[in-house]
């Protein structure tokens, strides 16, 4: 096969990938009523790690664990678990399209990041653009300064936990293969999901009426016969989102469907808008247009400088 055809099905790939990433965060704002958000945590990661070790063990492949960086592995696994909490509560009370804007922040994050950790030069037309970019995101946060929610913030305390997370892995690649990272994301997530049920998994602290705040703090297994099936389907369609995403960027060139990530947010006003009637503001439209065009061009820089980590592939 070319690399011409390889690159076509390798964008293929990555859109079927940004697809089931959109279906993903659908599945949470139709369960999120129902289930606590450290229950479904638990559930969908268990079933991605039962995934990915069946996935190993079908194709013979190894099964490794040892890290040559703890420390590291350790600060990725708490970034990335609190990164992708954040993101979980911000569907609560935001749109599929708003939500993922805000967190394609993230390359405004790991180009300021990759400056102080991996001495990585940037320009004045990159951290030009890195202003723009965070531009666009004040105009989709629309912010009221007298009276201003912050936690829509969420989404943007994702993209930096995540920024944070892929800078890391930028270092712990060299030794540390794909697999092995993500059972430690997997196994950590586990692990800490258990430890908030213990601590408040019997709803001890859920005093409150706003469905967010429940959410966090609900009883675990309220209503199990409803909730399991989406957690379940969250874990395969998560699962089957990294392998398209993976193998998008094993056989075709990284700076050719690297670029296709963006297609997650058009992804996500398509799903919005079938599923939960939510059409965009035209406010948000244009920082939406404004966060992408800002993200291209860093995409563009950092493709000419060949120091790709703000457009490295996504790992949800």
């Amino acid at each position: 096969m070319t690399q011409v055809q390889n690159n076509s099905k390798g964008i293929l790939y990555i859109l079927v990938g940004m697809i089931l990433f959109s279906i993903q965060d659908a599945l949470i704002k139709f369960v999120y009523e129902e289930v606590a958000l450290y229950e479904l945590y638990f559930g969908r990661t268990f079933t991605a790690l039962i995934l990915l070790i069946s996935y190993l063990k079908f194709s013979k492949q190894k099964i490794i664990l040892k890290t040559y960086y703890p420390l590291l592995t350790f600060v990725r696994v708490i970034c990335f678990f609190f990164g992708f909490s954040f993101f979980y509560i911000s569907l609560t009370f935001m749109s599929l399209a708003e939500a993922n804007a805000l967190f394609f922040s993230s390359p405004f994050f790991v180009s300021i990041l990759a400056t102080i950790f991996l001495k990585e030069k940037v320009g004045i037309r990159r951290w030009s653009a890195i202003v723009v970019g965070f531009i666009g995101v004040f105009i989709v946060l629309n912010p009221n300064f007298s009276d201003f929610n912050y936690m829509k913030l969420a989404p943007v305390a994702c993209a930096l936990c995540y920024a944070m997370s892929m800078t890391i892995t930028k270092i712990t690649s060299d030794k540390d293969n794909v697999y092995t990272q993500m059972i430690h994301l997997y196994i950590g997530a586990i692990t800490i999901s258990f430890l908030f049920f213990i601590f408040t998994g019997k709803g001890q602290f859920n005093t409150f009426s706003d469905p967010t705040f429940q959410f966090m703090f609900r009883e675990w297994g309220t209503n199990l016969p409803f909730s399991l099936p989406f957690i379940v389907s969250m874990g395969i369609v998560s699962t089957f989102s990294f392998y398209f995403v993976f193998n998008a960027y094993s056989i075709a060139s990284p700076s050719v469907v690297s670029i296709y990530e963006y297609s997650l947010i058009i992804w996500s006003i398509l799903t919005g808008y079938i599923l939960f009637n939510s059409i965009p503001t035209s406010r948000i439209l244009i920082g939406v247009v404004t966060i992408i065009g800002a993200g291209i061009y860093i995409y563009i820089r950092e493709k000419t400088k060949a120091q790709l980590i703000a457009t490295d592939t996504p790992n949800r």
